[in-house]
């Protein structure tokens, strides 16, 4: 083969490599496909953020980040994960949940071994405005209320090293954090810290250490890939 025959045939597999990726990073940030309702998954939501009612508790108040869930899930709200509740479903978002009782978390673990899939939003520093005063059971809490889940599954939560808003990685996809922690432990850890993957069992729990980020209405445009990359890590949860 001569040398103009194979430059061009290097050339060729360049851009035939070229498009590959380019095709694999354009399916990669694609939003996840809505499903039709009858093909809904069902997806538990262990919350005290207002995603479901507003601030005031109003049932006008459900925010776009229920809508997101709600274009491919049916979404179950439950309020402990007791072995009633956590029966409804195998998928269960905790977005910066309230303190579970030991007994709950003890049902929480077992239902992970047996199959479960969980995805818990754990912030360390939430900075959620909310108009109700602290001490207010309805308010959020300031931080995650780990009263040794984390422990037990062999991680740690920090404090985030600097306050405000920050980019970070989830997935594919570039998202607006506020105030962001970090995790260090046993199980697979992001490169920035943000995202803990561990295997529980026969279950698979993923750790975000950032909630604020499903608060599109106050971040703006911005954050306008956050619940698609919402919703590309429960899809993966899903499928693990």
């Amino acid at each position: 083969m001569n040398r103009a025959r194979l430059r061009a045939l290097l050339l060729a597999m360049v851009l035939i490599a070229g498009a590959a990726i380019a095709v694999a990073v354009a399916r990669q940030d694609r939003a996840p496909a809505t499903r039709p309702p009858s093909e809904h998954p069902t997806l538990l939501l262990l919350t005290s953020l207002p995603l479901v009612f507003g601030d005031d508790f109003s049932v006008d108040g459900g925010s776009r980040a229920l809508t997101a869930l709600e274009a491919r899930y049916r979404v179950v709200p439950i309020s402990v994960t007791d072995d009633a509740d956590l029966a409804k479903g195998k998928l269960l978002l905790m977005a910066h949940p309230l303190a579970q009782p030991a007994e709950d978390l003890v049902a929480l673990d077992a239902w992970l071994r047996r199959g479960g899939r969980v995805l818990l939003l754990a912030d360390p520093a939430l900075d959620w405005p909310s108009r109700r005063p602290l001490g207010d059971p309805l308010r959020p809490p300031p931080m995650f209320m780990d009263t040794g889940l984390l422990a037990h599954w062999g991680l740690r939560l920090h404090l985030p090293d600097a306050r405000g808003p920050q980019e970070r990685q989830l997935g594919s996809r570039r998202i607006l954090t506020v105030s962001p922690g970090h995790l260090s432990g046993k199980c697979l850890i992001s490169a920035d810290e943000l995202v803990a993957v561990c295997r529980v069992g026969q279950g698979h729990a993923s750790i975000i250490a950032d909630a604020d980020f499903l608060n599109v209405e106050a971040l703006g445009d911005p954050a306008r890939h956050n619940l698609d990359a919402l919703l590309a890590e429960l899809t993966e949860l899903e499928q693990r």
